[in-house]
């Protein structure tokens, strides 16, 4: 009986210490458990703003990011936006080299084969890359500026308008040290140039952030169908016009020699 009563105590006990190590856990695990939790509570969000500047059909996309206050060196870190372009937008890859060349910005087309005098509805969606530089007037903050231009679009039987969405950019940084408050903001790895001047490819870090706006949207005008008769037809007398003009002049001005 004495046995039976001590095997059931022995059983008690090492039930008591197993329900009380899967209460408390290991220090290990303790350990990095409150590591993880203060290192989310030091983090500070990303905030990104994007808008566009200017009037007409030739915009600025201004993009100004935002790290907090959490981050002491960064001057180590470099930051890369990858800008999706919709179809009735265009980037002049020519124009984004004359401002490489006099170090206004840094950006490059992804895309191939592309084509920007075509109109919208036989254009696709592009990507541009965009080396993000250090704000001077914001100890912790980047921006980058991005030229674009309106394509033709068809015309429309009633509203004389159309929207275009340009989305919000993928944000990828690469720091020459390691942070830990970067566990915070990346999320996975994206392979791309390490610098517009060299063919390296690094290993970004694609990062969470949160937008002040939503989707930037812009209003494009456009034409009416019931116009078309009325344009077609002034069209082509303001060509006779100046062609008899010309032929004109040509006639009465001009010296011919046999």
């Amino acid at each position: 009986m004495a046995v039976r009563v001590a095997a059931v105590r022995a059983v008690a006990w090492l039930l008591l210490g197993a329900a009380t190590g899967l209460t408390r856990g290991s220090p290990a695990v303790l350990g990095a458990a409150r590591s993880d939790a203060g290192t989310r509570a030091m983090c500070s969000e990303i905030i990104l703003r994007q808008e566009v500047l200017k009037d007409g059909f030739h915009r600025d996309l201004l993009i100004k990011v935002k790290f907090g206050e959490s981050i002491e060196d960064l001057q180590t870190c470099r930051l890369l936006i990858k800008q999706d372009i919709p179809a009735g937008l265009f980037v002049d890859p020519y124009e984004l080299a004359s401002l490489r060349e006099r170090n206004i910005t840094e950006a490059v087309m992804v895309s191939e084969n592309f084509d920007i005098e075509a109109p919208n509805y036989l254009s696709k969606e592009s990507e541009v890359l965009i080396y993000a530089r250090q704000d001077s007037q914001c100890v912790d903050c980047f921006q980058a500026f991005l030229p674009v231009h309106y394509r033709y679009h068809r015309p429309h039987s009633h509203d004389g308008e159309t929207s275009i969405v340009v989305n919000h950019p993928d944000l990828l940084m690469f720091c020459d040290q390691e942070f830990p408050i970067l566990k915070c903001w990346a999320h996975s790895k994206v392979a791309a140039p390490c610098a517009l001047e060299n063919e390296d490819i690094c290993q970004w870090n694609k990062m969470k952030y949160k937008s002040v706006y939503k989707n930037v949207t812009l209003q494009v005008p456009v034409g009416l169908t019931i116009h078309t008769s009325l344009v077609c037809s002034v069209t082509l007398f303001v060509t006779i016009l100046c062609s008899t003009l010309i032929l004109v002049a040509v006639f009465k001005y001009g010296y011919f020699s046999l």
